[in-house]
Parts: C-alpha cells; sequence; structure tokens
C-alpha cells in the first residue's frame, strides 16, 4: 500500500497531540507501519501547532511536504486555510468551524478572513466542516473537539468502530473515556 498521510493542525492547548497519538495507535493496531512526529510550534502559547501522521507498508520519514497530506484535520478554520498547500490533488480538509484570533488580529493589525468554507470549497477543494466545539460540549467537554474531529475523519477510513474504540480505551486516561466515546460517536454521526 502506498503511503498515506495526515497532517493535524490547530492552536496551542487545543488536543492535536492527543489526536497524532490516537491515530497513530490505531493504524498500528491494523498492522500499519505507522511515524507520528512529534508537535512543531508555539503549542505553549496559543500557536500554530502542527503533527503528521503517515503510514503504509513502509514509511521511512515522519515529515509530510507540500502537497502530499490526504488528509488536513483542523481544529482551527484558519489553521485549515493556512496548510492547504500541503493537501494533494483530491485531499480532504476535515476541519472545526471555531475561529480563534492570531496575535495580529487581536492586536488589531489584520481582520479574520470571512466566509473560509466557502472560500476553500469554491476553490475545488474538499472541506468537510462542522462547529466541533458545540458538538464537544454536548458530549460533556469542550476539550473533547479533538475526539469529535477524529469521529468525523473514520467516515474517510475503513477501519471497523471497534477498532477506533480500542484505541480510545488504550490512549485516554480512564476518568476521561466515556466523553471521549461520546465525543467520537457525536463526530461520527454529525450531520446524518
Amino acid at each position: 500500500m502506498e503511503t498515506k498521510n495526515v497532517m493535524i493542525v490547530g492552536v496551542g492547548g487545543q488536543g492535536s497531540l492527543l489526536a497524532s497519538k490516537l491515530l497513530g495507535h490505531l493504524l498500528l493496531s491494523c498492522g500499519y507501519d505507522v511515524k507520528v512526529s512529534e508537535v512543531h510550534g508555539m503549542s505553549q502559547r496559543g500557536g500554530s501547532v502542527v503533527t503528521y501522521v503517515r503510514w503504509g507498508d513502509k514509511v521511512y520519514s515522519p515529515v509530510i511536504d507540500k502537497g502530499e497530506a490526504d488528509f488536513i484535520v483542523s481544529f482551527e478554520l484558519l489553521e485549515a486555510a493556512r496548510y492547504i498547500p500541503y493537501l494533494k490533488k483530491g485531499g480532504v480538509i476535515v476541519t472545526n468551524t471555531q475561529q480563534i484570533d492570531p496575535m495580529p488580529v487581536i492586536t488589531g493589525a489584520a481582520a479574520y478572513p470571512e466566509n473560509l468554507v466557502e472560500k476553500i470549497a469554491a476553490a475545488g477543494i474538499a472541506i468537510d466542516a462542522m462547529d466541533c466545539l458545540t458538538l464537544a460540549e454536548q458530549a460533556g467537554s469542550l476539550k473533547a473537539v479533538n475526539i469529535v474531529l477524529l469521529g468525523r475523519l473514520s467516515h474517510y477510513f475503513d477501519i471497523p468502530e471497534e477498532k477506533w474504540m480500542a484505541s480510545l480505551e488504550a490512549i485516554v486516561p480512564a476518568k476521561f473515556l466515556d466523553v471521549n466515546k461520546k465525543a467520537f460517536e457525536i463526530g461520527k454521526n454529525a450531520g446524518k
């Protein structure tokens, strides 16, 4: 099998590390060679954060170059737009519609771009966008946005739900497991 690539992008503190760890565990449990990158970015200062998950028969590098990502999973809308050059032709962006103002917007030096979902779709890019923050709240925790996104991402994988649940059980601390399972189900079933 050819190597597949997922970029997970967001803002520090949103749970991208847990999401990449969970996805890596899932793919390993399916028998793939998997490489998960370290977190890149200013994660402790609310800055842009990127992790890479690559899998296939044999994966030699954890890094995804421009034009190679099969999926971009984005925790924040502007981050989805920022990393479009990494998406391969025919790739899909799975994104939260939440907007977190970057420093230039906070200081008034720039404005947050309007209608990003529509602009991305108009450019011919497949975008699967939903309000993951509201869905995470329905699951019982605003911090479960990452798992809501993975539930949505599961639509694009031919992996049984039991495997996703087994990885959740292996990675998520027991006291948060019920909320995260519910978040996964809500993300998976949103828009049906």
